[in-house]
Protein backbone atom coordinates (compact mmCIF):
# COMPACT_ATOMS: atom_id res chain seq x y z
CA UNK A 1 0.00 0.00 0.00
CA UNK A 2 1.62 3.36 -0.81
CA UNK A 3 1.93 5.83 1.43
CA UNK A 4 -1.19 8.15 2.10
CA UNK A 5 -3.56 5.63 1.12
CA UNK A 6 -6.67 4.28 2.92
CA UNK A 7 -6.11 7.88 5.74
CA UNK A 8 -8.70 10.12 5.42
CA UNK A 9 -7.83 13.72 4.60
CA UNK A 10 -8.03 15.97 8.04
CA UNK A 11 -10.68 18.62 7.79
CA UNK A 12 -9.24 22.25 8.12
CA UNK A 13 -9.80 23.92 11.51
CA UNK A 14 -10.93 26.44 10.26
CA UNK A 15 -13.95 24.63 9.54
CA UNK A 16 -13.74 22.69 13.54
CA UNK A 17 -14.13 26.79 14.38
CA UNK A 18 -16.84 27.95 12.55
CA UNK A 19 -18.95 24.97 13.49
CA UNK A 20 -18.19 25.71 17.33
CA UNK A 21 -19.34 29.45 16.89
CA UNK A 22 -23.29 28.92 16.87
CA UNK A 23 -22.88 27.14 19.96
CA UNK A 24 -20.93 29.67 21.74
CA UNK A 25 -23.41 32.34 20.69
CA UNK A 26 -25.88 30.29 22.10
CA UNK A 27 -24.38 30.03 25.37
CA UNK A 28 -23.75 33.50 25.69
CA UNK A 29 -27.31 34.46 25.22
CA UNK A 30 -28.76 32.20 27.64
CA UNK A 31 -25.92 33.43 30.21
CA UNK A 32 -27.02 37.05 29.33
CA UNK A 33 -30.88 36.18 29.71
CA UNK A 34 -30.33 34.34 33.14
CA UNK A 35 -28.74 37.23 34.10
CA UNK A 36 -31.55 39.42 33.46
CA UNK A 37 -33.97 37.50 34.82
CA UNK A 38 -31.99 36.66 38.30
CA UNK A 39 -31.29 40.25 38.51
CA UNK A 40 -35.30 41.02 37.85
CA UNK A 41 -35.59 38.54 40.35
CA UNK A 42 -34.00 40.26 42.59
CA UNK A 43 -32.46 36.67 44.53
CA UNK A 44 -28.86 38.86 44.05
CA UNK A 45 -29.80 42.75 45.31
CA UNK A 46 -26.21 44.36 44.48
CA UNK A 47 -26.13 42.64 40.60
CA UNK A 48 -28.55 45.78 39.08
CA UNK A 49 -25.40 48.22 40.61
CA UNK A 50 -22.66 45.47 38.60
CA UNK A 51 -24.81 45.73 35.30
CA UNK A 52 -24.81 49.36 35.67
CA UNK A 53 -28.16 50.61 34.87
CA UNK A 54 -29.28 53.62 33.61
CA UNK A 55 -32.49 55.55 33.73
CA UNK A 56 -33.15 57.63 30.95
CA UNK A 57 -35.98 60.09 30.92
CA UNK A 58 -37.88 60.21 27.09
CA UNK A 59 -41.13 61.65 28.44
CA UNK A 60 -42.63 64.02 25.98
CA UNK A 61 -44.17 67.57 27.17
CA UNK A 62 -47.50 67.58 29.81
CA UNK A 63 -50.45 68.53 27.97
CA UNK A 64 -53.09 70.61 29.10
CA UNK A 65 -56.64 68.98 28.51
CA UNK A 66 -59.07 70.91 30.41
CA UNK A 67 -59.34 74.15 33.09
CA UNK A 68 -61.97 74.14 35.62
CA UNK A 69 -62.49 77.63 37.98
CA UNK A 70 -62.67 76.16 41.49
CA UNK A 71 -64.99 78.05 43.90
CA UNK A 72 -63.58 76.49 47.42
CA UNK A 73 -62.04 77.98 49.80
CA UNK A 74 -59.47 75.81 51.34
CA UNK A 75 -59.38 76.73 55.48
CA UNK A 76 -57.08 74.18 56.51
CA UNK A 77 -55.15 71.16 55.75
CA UNK A 78 -53.64 68.20 57.70
CA UNK A 79 -50.59 66.25 57.17
CA UNK A 80 -51.08 61.73 58.43
CA UNK A 81 -48.44 59.65 57.77
CA UNK A 82 -49.40 55.98 58.51
CA UNK A 83 -48.20 52.79 58.27
CA UNK A 84 -49.48 50.50 56.24
CA UNK A 85 -48.72 46.64 56.26
CA UNK A 86 -50.46 44.25 54.09
CA UNK A 87 -50.46 40.99 53.34
CA UNK A 88 -51.85 38.64 50.83
CA UNK A 89 -51.92 34.70 51.62
CA UNK A 90 -53.15 32.02 49.08
CA UNK A 91 -55.27 29.27 50.21
CA UNK A 92 -52.97 25.61 50.80
CA UNK A 93 -50.39 26.84 49.91
CA UNK A 94 -46.76 28.16 52.32
CA UNK A 95 -45.84 31.52 52.06
CA UNK A 96 -42.99 30.94 50.53
CA UNK A 97 -44.45 29.59 47.66
CA UNK A 98 -47.46 32.11 47.50
CA UNK A 99 -48.10 34.94 48.86
CA UNK A 100 -47.00 38.79 49.89
CA UNK A 101 -46.28 40.95 52.62
CA UNK A 102 -45.33 44.63 52.31
CA UNK A 103 -44.58 47.39 54.99
CA UNK A 104 -45.17 50.78 53.57
CA UNK A 105 -44.64 53.98 55.02
CA UNK A 106 -47.23 56.55 53.84
CA UNK A 107 -47.35 59.99 53.62
CA UNK A 108 -50.32 62.68 52.79
CA UNK A 109 -52.39 65.30 53.08
CA UNK A 110 -56.02 66.37 53.39
CA UNK A 111 -57.58 69.54 52.99
CA UNK A 112 -60.91 71.14 54.36
CA UNK A 113 -62.76 73.40 52.05
CA UNK A 114 -65.88 75.39 52.11
CA UNK A 115 -68.00 75.33 48.35
CA UNK A 116 -68.04 79.26 48.12
CA UNK A 117 -69.40 78.42 44.49
CA UNK A 118 -72.70 76.68 46.07
CA UNK A 119 -73.73 80.61 48.18
CA UNK A 120 -76.72 82.26 46.20
CA UNK A 121 -78.07 85.61 46.70
CA UNK A 122 -80.37 84.35 49.31
CA UNK A 123 -77.30 83.01 51.03
CA UNK A 124 -76.26 86.79 52.23
CA UNK A 125 -78.17 89.18 53.26
CA UNK A 126 -76.84 93.13 53.80
CA UNK A 127 -78.83 95.89 55.75
CA UNK A 128 -79.83 98.79 54.75
CA UNK A 129 -77.14 100.90 55.49
CA UNK A 130 -74.77 98.39 54.47
CA UNK A 131 -73.52 97.81 58.20
CA UNK A 132 -74.47 94.69 58.59
CA UNK A 133 -74.24 91.24 56.69
CA UNK A 134 -74.82 87.94 57.53
CA UNK A 135 -73.63 84.92 55.31
CA UNK A 136 -75.31 81.16 55.27
CA UNK A 137 -72.47 78.86 53.68
CA UNK A 138 -72.43 75.05 53.38
CA UNK A 139 -69.96 73.02 56.23
CA UNK A 140 -66.98 72.53 55.16
CA UNK A 141 -65.84 69.07 53.60
CA UNK A 142 -62.67 66.69 53.14
CA UNK A 143 -61.13 66.20 50.14
CA UNK A 144 -59.52 63.28 48.73
CA UNK A 145 -56.33 62.35 50.60
CA UNK A 146 -53.29 63.02 48.33
CA UNK A 147 -50.13 60.87 49.00
CA UNK A 148 -46.42 62.03 49.09
CA UNK A 149 -44.49 60.33 46.95
CA UNK A 150 -41.27 61.90 48.03
CA UNK A 151 -42.10 60.57 51.59
CA UNK A 152 -43.97 57.63 50.94
CA UNK A 153 -41.54 54.53 50.88
CA UNK A 154 -41.50 50.34 51.22
CA UNK A 155 -39.66 49.11 54.03
CA UNK A 156 -39.75 45.49 52.85
CA UNK A 157 -41.40 43.13 51.05
CA UNK A 158 -41.85 39.89 50.99
CA UNK A 159 -43.15 37.60 47.67
CA UNK A 160 -43.28 34.56 47.65
CA UNK A 161 -41.84 32.10 44.58
CA UNK A 162 -44.93 32.41 42.28
CA UNK A 163 -45.49 35.64 42.74
CA UNK A 164 -41.39 36.64 42.13
CA UNK A 165 -42.07 34.50 38.66
CA UNK A 166 -45.06 36.33 37.54
CA UNK A 167 -43.14 39.87 38.09
CA UNK A 168 -41.04 39.17 35.44
CA UNK A 169 -43.53 38.49 32.79
CA UNK A 170 -46.09 41.53 34.16
CA UNK A 171 -45.64 45.11 33.03
CA UNK A 172 -45.77 46.51 36.39
CA UNK A 173 -43.55 43.92 39.06
CA UNK A 174 -44.48 44.14 42.65
CA UNK A 175 -48.23 46.29 42.27
CA UNK A 176 -48.30 48.68 44.54
CA UNK A 177 -51.49 49.83 43.85
CA UNK A 178 -53.18 47.95 46.23
CA UNK A 179 -51.17 49.05 49.47
CA UNK A 180 -51.77 53.06 48.09
CA UNK A 181 -55.04 52.40 47.94
CA UNK A 182 -55.29 50.79 51.38
CA UNK A 183 -53.27 53.94 52.93
CA UNK A 184 -55.12 56.24 51.47
CA UNK A 185 -58.25 54.78 53.01
CA UNK A 186 -56.61 54.92 56.19
CA UNK A 187 -55.60 58.73 56.07
CA UNK A 188 -59.04 59.58 54.71
CA UNK A 189 -60.53 58.01 58.16
CA UNK A 190 -58.16 59.68 60.05
CA UNK A 191 -58.92 63.34 58.85
CA UNK A 192 -62.55 62.32 59.12
CA UNK A 193 -62.06 61.58 62.73
CA UNK A 194 -59.73 64.81 63.29
CA UNK A 195 -60.99 68.40 63.60
CA UNK A 196 -60.30 70.00 60.28
CA UNK A 197 -63.62 70.76 58.95
CA UNK A 198 -64.13 72.69 62.48
CA UNK A 199 -61.13 74.67 61.54
CA UNK A 200 -61.82 75.49 57.75
CA UNK A 201 -65.07 76.74 58.52
CA UNK A 202 -63.77 78.98 61.65
CA UNK A 203 -60.75 80.05 59.33
CA UNK A 204 -63.20 80.54 56.38
CA UNK A 205 -65.10 83.28 58.97
CA UNK A 206 -62.19 84.81 60.11
CA UNK A 207 -61.34 85.53 56.02
CA UNK A 208 -64.53 86.52 55.24
CA UNK A 209 -65.04 88.69 57.93
CA UNK A 210 -61.56 90.65 57.36
CA UNK A 211 -62.65 91.16 53.63
CA UNK A 212 -66.30 92.63 54.34
CA UNK A 213 -64.78 94.35 57.60
CA UNK A 214 -62.31 96.02 54.93
CA UNK A 215 -65.14 96.86 52.69
CA UNK A 216 -67.08 99.14 55.65
CA UNK A 217 -69.23 96.48 56.98
CA UNK A 218 -69.39 96.61 60.89
CA UNK A 219 -71.08 93.74 61.54
CA UNK A 220 -70.38 90.16 59.95
CA UNK A 221 -71.85 87.23 60.64
CA UNK A 222 -71.32 83.80 59.16
CA UNK A 223 -73.29 80.73 59.81
CA UNK A 224 -72.96 77.22 58.18
CA UNK A 225 -75.66 74.99 57.24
Amino acid sequence: MREGEGIPPREPRAHGRAARLPVVAVALLVGALLVVLVGRAGLFPGLGGVLGVETKDRSGPALLKSVQDMHRYEGAAGNFQIVVDLEKDARLLPDAIRGTRTLYVASGTVGAYVDLGAVGEDSVTVDEERTSATLRLPRARLAEPSLDPEKSYAVSKQRGLLDRLGDLFSDNPADERAVHALAAQRIGEAARESDLTRRAEKNTTAMLEGMLRALGFERVTVTYV
